[in-house]
């Protein structure tokens, strides 16, 4: 039997967390290893706790959703975030998945929703329920976003196996700047995973060097 995921709930009402974490506990293959009441915790408790995924709240008090996702991704960039919120406007929704949240869902969403958010980001997929996906709707037509020269530098790098602190060497920048590029690569090709970036670069012939722009 393979292992349970493990999940950290990130919320300052107490009543949602414990409500959340009951359902997670009906599951065999999910452990909740925590619940926390804002961000700052969360950063304090990640070495402890090692969750798989983390669910967060946006408006917390001290250090709010995104500033806490963005800083507990630097720790460890493998980390799985999920906002849980009840803002569903298209600029709380984006700006979660710019600052490296997996997923995003409607506090209102039927329980069992969260478990299948939790399967799909544990795959590598990013997942977003269907009224955070209806807000996110792109207009008829439009393409997707393309890399800057800058981007296809770093994403060849990366691809090539480097930690951030390695392309930060090479290119002469620093690690924040390599970890923004990073996370801009991941939301304009819709990838969550450093594998993924890795495949995407190998399929379309980064690695080989075309495309790339110095």
């Amino acid at each position: 039997m393979s292992e349970s995921v493990k999940v950290a709930i990130v919320d300052d009402h107490p009543m949602v967390a414990e409500g959340i974490q009951s359902v997670l506990e009906s599951f065999d293959d999910i452990e909740v290893v925590g619940t926390l009441t804002n961000g700052r915790e969360a950063i304090d408790r990640l070495p402890d706790l090692k969750p798989d995924v983390i669910l967060m709240d946006l408006n917390m008090p001290d250090i709010g959703g995104l500033t806490a996702t963005e800083m507990l991704l630097e720790r460890d960039p493998d980390l799985r975030i999920l906002v849980l919120s009840m803002h569903d406007s298209p600029e709380y929704i984006s700006t979660a998945l710019s600052h490296g949240a997996m997923g995003y869902i409607l506090k209102d969403v039927q329980t069992d929703e969260i478990k299948t958010a939790i399967d799909a980001v544990m795959r590598g997929q990013r997942y977003l329920c269907t009224g955070a996906q209806g807000s996110l709707e792109p207009p008829e037509g439009s393409a997707r976003e393309q890399l800057t020269g800058r981007e296809q530098t770093v994403l060849l790098q990366l691809a090539q196996g480097k930690s951030n602190k390695e392309v930060a060497l090479e290119l002469n920048i620093s690690v924040r700047t390599v970890e923004t590029h990073r996370k801009n690569i991941k939301r304009k090709l819709g990838i969550s995973s450093t594998a993924g970036l890795t495949r995407y670069a190998m399929e379309h012939g980064v690695l080989q060097g075309t495309g790339v722009g110095l």
